[in-house]
């Protein structure tokens, strides 16, 4: 017995049990994994990274990207928000509402739009303030028809998942948070161009899990205007 103990004591110093989040507090693809964890009511150690000076466990947990957020599960490694998500769903099915419809059709369509998301809102975000210009404008004018798509996809909804708030707006809500750097660097309203996307997001800013885990978008807006500073752009 006390041979077995002390096994299990080598084993917990190799790898620590529960959930671990690797993570930087403003990142939208970290506060994905923030919100499904806090939506399925899991109790997990957050671990805040510096990204300018990577450590060893970031390094050693995600070695092809070397980027976060990284969720641990007793030690093993689960990269790239989406599939985060999507794990977090999967390995705790008896915890909270499910976040992916049932339906595999309605399921495969959640997917194509957080993959949407992802392919689109980040970079064309980052050129909004990024960039000067006509460069810019031709950013503006992207991130309109981005957010207008989106909101043809929403339809008349109250979430993405149509009653029920799921896998699409776990994926897109991070992002309100820097709609207000997106409007000032663009030179539009969220509100006047996207109502009902502009309704859905008060709705989910509503939420617990939401409004625990995204930071007030004047400290995003902050946040970027460092980040210039920092690049040199002015």
């Amino acid at each position: 017995e006390k041979r077995d103990q002390e096994e299990e004591e080598e084993a917990m110093a190799g790898e620590k049990k529960g959930l671990q989040l690797l993570d930087f507090w403003v990142s939208p693809f970290g506060q994905r994994c923030r919100i499904a964890l806090a939506e399925k009511g899991l109790p997990y150690e957050y671990l805040e990274q510096d990204l300018s000076n990577k450590s060893e466990l970031l390094l050693r947990s995600n070695p092809i990207h070397k980027k976060i957020p990284v969720l641990l599960h007793d030690g093993r490694p689960v990269c790239e928000s989406l599939i985060i998500v999507q794990y977090i769903d999967e390995a705790f099915p008896g915890q909270g509402a499910p976040l992916l419809p049932a339906d595999p059709y309605a399921r495969a369509q959640a997917r194509f739009w957080a993959d949407y998301v992802d392919k689109k809102v980040y970079d064309c975000g980052s050129r909004l303030w990024k960039l000067k210009g006509e460069a810019q404008q031709q950013a503006r004018k992207e991130m309109v028809e981005i957010l207008k798509t989106l909101e043809g996809a929403l339809g008349d909804g109250k979430f993405f998942g149509g009653e029920a708030f799921g896998f699409l707006d776990v994926a897109f809500v991070p992002f309100t948070a820097w709609f207000l750097t997106y409007e000032r660097y663009g030179e539009f309203s969220v509100e006047e161009e996207c109502p009902r996307l502009a309704a859905w997001a008060k709705r989910c800013a509503e939420r617990e899990s939401v409004a625990k885990n995204l930071y007030p978008p004047e400290k995003v807006y902050e946040f970027v205007g460092g980040m210039k500073k920092r690049l040199g752009i002015e």
